[in-house]
Parts: C-alpha cells; sequence; structure tokens
C-alpha cells in the first residue's frame, strides 16, 4: 500500500507539469508554425481567414484553461470536517480513498474530506466533487475540442509544408512507425518528427478526454457519481436529468458553456442537507 501511495503521489506532481508543457507546445506551434503557414497571405501579414482561426483557437484554449484553473480554485472539500479517518490493513475501500457516510470520502492524496467525491484527477492535482465537476467536465470537452483542432490544423500543416497527403486513411495510421524509421535513418528532420508525434498526441488526448466527458455527463443526468459506479450502487436514477444537471452546473448554466465563470453556488460543506431537502 504505501508503494502505491508512492505512486500515486509522484503521479499527482507529474501530470499537472505534463499538462502544461502540451499546452506551451500546442500554443507554440499554432502561433510560431501552424497559423503563419496554413493562412499565410503574400498581400497581408493578418488576412481575415487568419484572424477567425485565431480567435476560435484563443477561445477553445481559454475556455480550457479556464476552466482548469476553477477546477483547482473550487475544490469539493467539506469546511466542516479535519478528522482523518485510520484505515486498518484490510481496508475495503480503494487505495486513494476511504469512504465515510453520506457521500463524503476522504482523499488519501489530498488528505481532506471530499463532498460528494466523484474521482481524483491529477492532471489537476484534486478532487471531482460537487463543487467543481461543472468545470472539469466543461475543461474535457475544451481540452477535447482544443485537441482535435490542433490536430486538423497539423495534418494541414504536414500536407502544405512536407506535401504529405492525407488523401488514404491508412496515411495516418503508417504515420508514426514510418516517422519513426525515416528518422533514425536520418531522412526526416526532428521538426517533423516532433510534429507526427504531437498529432498522435493530440488525438489521444482528444477521444479520451471526449469518451470521458460522456460518461460523466451520464452520471451526473443520474445523479450519480463514479466512486458509486465502482462500488455497485447504480441501482437507481436519483431525481430527474434536468435537476440533477442543474445541481451540477448551476442556474446560469448557459454562461458557463461560453465562459469559464462561477456558475455552481453550492456552499462547502453543506451538500448533504440540501441533498436530503431536495429527494424528500
Amino acid at each position: 500500500m504505501l508503494f502505491m501511495m508512492v505512486k500515486l503521489r509522484l503521479l499527482n506532481a507529474i501530470a499537472p507539469a505534463y499538462f502544461y508543457a502540451a499546452t506551451v507546445v500546442t500554443f507554440t506551434l499554432h502561433f510560431l508554425l501552424f497559423m503563419p503557414t496554413v493562412f499565410r497571405s503574400p498581400d497581408v501579414a493578418l488576412n481575415p481567414t487568419m484572424l477567425v482561426h485565431i480567435a476560435v483557437f484563443l477561445f477553445l484554449m481559454g475556455n480550457a484553461l479556464g476552466n482548469y484553473m476553477m477546477t483547482i480554485w473550487y475544490p469539493s472539500e467539506s469546511a466542516n470536517e479535519t478528522a482523518i479517518p485510520v484505515c486498518s490493513p484490510d481496508c475495503p475501500d480503494r487505495i486513494d480513498a476511504h469512504y465515510l457516510l453520506n457521500g463524503r470520502h476522504f482523499c488519501k492524496v489530498c488528505k481532506k474530506v471530499i463532498l460528494k467525491r466523484d474521482h481524483h484527477c491529477f492532471f489537476t492535482g484534486n478532487c471531482i466533487g460537487n463543487r467543481n465537476m461543472r468545470y472539469f467536465i466543461m475543461f474535457s470537452i475544451y481540452t477535447s475540442c482544443c485537441c482535435l483542432y490542433s490536430l486538423v490544423i497539423g495534418v494541414a500543416y504536414l500536407t502544405m509544408e512536407y506535401s504529405i497527403s492525407f488523401e488514404n486513411p491508412l496515411t495516418f495510421l503508417t504515420l508514426l512507425p514510418l516517422s519513426t524509421g525515416y528518422f533514425f535513418l536520418g531522412l526526416i528532420s526532428g521538426l517533423q518528427f516532433f510534429l507526427v508525434i504531437m498529432l498522435y498526441v493530440w488525438l489521444g488526448i482528444g477521444l479520451v478526454s471526449a469518451g470521458f466527458c460522456c460518461q460523466q455527463l451520464l452520471l451526473v443526468a443520474r445523479g450519480q457519481t463514479w466512486c458509486e459506479l465502482q462500488k455497485g450502487q447504480l441501482s437507481e436514477v436519483r431525481g430527474t436529468w434536468r435537476v440533477n444537471l442543474i445541481d451540477v452546473f448551476g442556474s446560469r448554466w448557459a454562461l458557463g458553456l461560453f465562459l469559464p465563470v462561477q456558475t455552481v453556488e453550492t456552499v462547502p460543506g453543506n451538500w448533504q442537507v440540501y441533498h436530503d431537502h431536495k429527494h424528500d
């Protein structure tokens, strides 16, 4: 158990650093390579098409980063509980959390009591629960959109700069293994090989974020959490999907779809009182 906790804490430090590094690389590639090449015009430095794509990219990136920070700024910890439960060696709960009562968990990584805990997100170094689930879902949506958008622009850049044709669907599937061999044979530059790797990174993150977001939305609509799914407590739907979505996204949910602003008014430590009142 000690070795597992060390690995979890190490992952809790490495994952955010990976996210920040990928963000900086993506931002740099867009403005130093992709935009000037894909949307260049011999007449003007900033043509309308380039400005539109810059606006779209900044909108997606801004919302992804904004909701990422909101997920960290609004943790789902209970302000009324400071006692740390001591688990026995044969504790049946998961290695990263200890179940208390009434939708509360003690996260062994955060060392806090979390209200309505869904899971611990290592990319934010924070637990996802009743206060920041909305921001986490929007972070996942915009991260997926930003990565898939970068994938499309990156493919366009490789097509224009290196004359790589993607008309055949098999081109993308064989691009990484072929590029790896060509790089070690000295047939392509390090920059081209790095761009190919980034295409697969964007594709992987984009698809994983989209799939995970769909799962979270389904659980939210049912009024349930990932912790309950793992414990097999999905026997019934709690409330209507509309009420459950408003509980998570807040009354100003429409504004939160386009701007990373606070839309959830849940008070820390009072979730269970509100939850019991709602379902009486």
